[in-house]
């Protein structure tokens, strides 16, 4: 019976112990917290200089130092604790800064480890016995251990929550602003960068992503967000781009430019392939400023609507600056009038046809060459009789001369182009 009694002796003893050196530390508990308070400031990189931030931090130790300590002098359960609010609100601010809940974790693991090593240097100043002191420390540890374990779980929560709350607040913000800007309405320019973290006064780049969802393998919205950032890394952004989601597999985007940055349409689709799945992007021409930023921006808008009535004929970039396509995009507001134009322009020009399709093409180039067999020749990479053979038959299909109602003309084959099966006519 002498060993359990002397083991009861001594957790008596270490209880004992326990509510002493809580009782007595209430006089170093300040010093304890400034110090603890110091380390982790130092240890969070994204608080450094934020006064704000580092005075919560510090009323977060001091709570849950003090705290802690009243729960052991005593004896108050664990399960009954509730978080300090000052711990709370430190946690609020941290997801309102959008800073990472490691920091928030961090400081209870570091905050953990430094009470221990006090507590330990206390006990080895008063307390002469050594396994009355281990059996103290592991009261304490294993004290220690429950309380953070339970208030970790509810600031982290509370960190979660207002998440979650923070973002829809700034999406909400996000999107106002953005829909004043683009609606033309006066805004505070320097407010409206805070809110998009974008920078408006410097030349732009509008993008309109899309992906068919089917095919791909990763998030549609993941992949075209990366996409963005791929692309500004591409033509030497030295800021980060604006990229907006729409929908599922849409969304917008702004490229920052250097000055006279120029745009390699290539090197952008190849990115865009390397992605894999179905992903097509339109791009309006580089603007300027605010009117730049809208501008350029509608462009876009105007090329995806091209690229999307062209269906499987547009290609994996659509610039608004690419020949035909301004001319595309305005008959595209009105489709009946582009559709008649195809038809009383073309006549048997207008069949939608893959060898009608190709006299087509070869008379676009032939009109772009200045009616020059030779010059079309050079750039179809085909024999000029060959050139003139297909520019005969189109001229045949139209049924009447090429010279006849010229701009129409081109009009016409611009629309057939880039707008394809919305304005053609299914070949007999």
């Amino acid at each position: 019976m002498g060993p359990r009694v002397d083991r009861k002796e001594i957790a008596r003893r270490a209880a004992a112990r326990v509510a002493d050196i809580a009782a007595a530390s209430s006089a170093q508990l300040d010093e304890v917290a400034r110090l603890l308070q110091a380390e982790l400031a130092e240890s969070i990189p994204e608080l450094r200089g934020d006064q704000l931030m580092l005075g919560l931090l510090h009323a977060s130790v001091e709570s849950n130092v003090k705290t802690f300590f009243h729960i052991v002098r005593y004896g108050v359960p664990v399960d009954t604790v509730e978080a300090p609010w000052p711990a709370v609100e430190y946690a609020r601010r941290l997801a309102q800064r959008e800073i990472s809940s490691n920091a928030l974790l961090r400081a209870y693991r570091l905050g953990h480890r430094r009470a221990r090593e006090w507590v330990a240097g206390e006990l080895a100043g008063v307390e002469p016995d050594g396994r009355v002191s281990f059996a103290a420390l592991q009261m304490l540890q294993d004290a220690a251990f429950a309380y953070i374990d339970r208030v970790s779980e509810q600031v982290v929560a509370e960190y979660e929550t207002e998440r979650e709350r923070w973002l829809a607040h700034r999406n909400t913000i996000r999107t106002a602003t953005l829909s004043a800007l683009l609606a033309g309405e006066e805004v505070d320019v320097a407010a409206a960068e805070q809110v998009l973290g974008y920078r408006l006064r410097r030349e732009h780049l509008g993008l309109v992503l899309w992906s068919d969802e089917r095919m791909t393998s990763t998030d549609p919205l993941e992949l075209l967000g990366q996409l963005t950032g791929a692309v500004a890394q591409e033509v030497g952004a030295d800021s980060s781009p604006l990229f907006v989601p729409q929908d599922r597999s849409l969304g917008w985007g702004w490229i920052p430019l250097r000055a006279g940055a120029p745009v390699d349409l290539d090197g952008l689709a190849r990115i865009l392939g390397e992605a894999g799945g179905e992903v097509k992007a339109a791009v309006g021409a580089v603007g300027t400023g605010l009117a730049g930023f809208r501008a350029t921006h509608r462009q876009a808008l105007r090329a995806h609507r091209v690229a999307v009535l062209g269906a499987e004929r547009a290609q994996r970039i659509t610039s608004f600056t690419a020949p035909g396509v301004r001319a595309a995009a305005a008959l595209a507001g009105d489709l009946d009038l582009a559709r008649d134009l195809v038809t009383s322009m073309l006549g048997g020009l207008a069949q939608d046809d893959e060898g009608v399709a190709r006299l087509r093409e070869t008379l676009t180039v032939f009109l772009q060459q200045n009616q020059s067999f030779v010059a079309t020749a050079a750039k179809v990479h085909l024999h000029k009789n060959t050139v003139k053979y297909r520019v005969d038959k189109a001229v045949r299909l139209r049924g009447r001369p090429i010279e006849e109602d010229r701009l129409d003309l081109e009009l016409a084959l611009a629309a057939c182009r880039w707008l394809g099966p919305a304005v053609l006519s299914r070949s007999a």
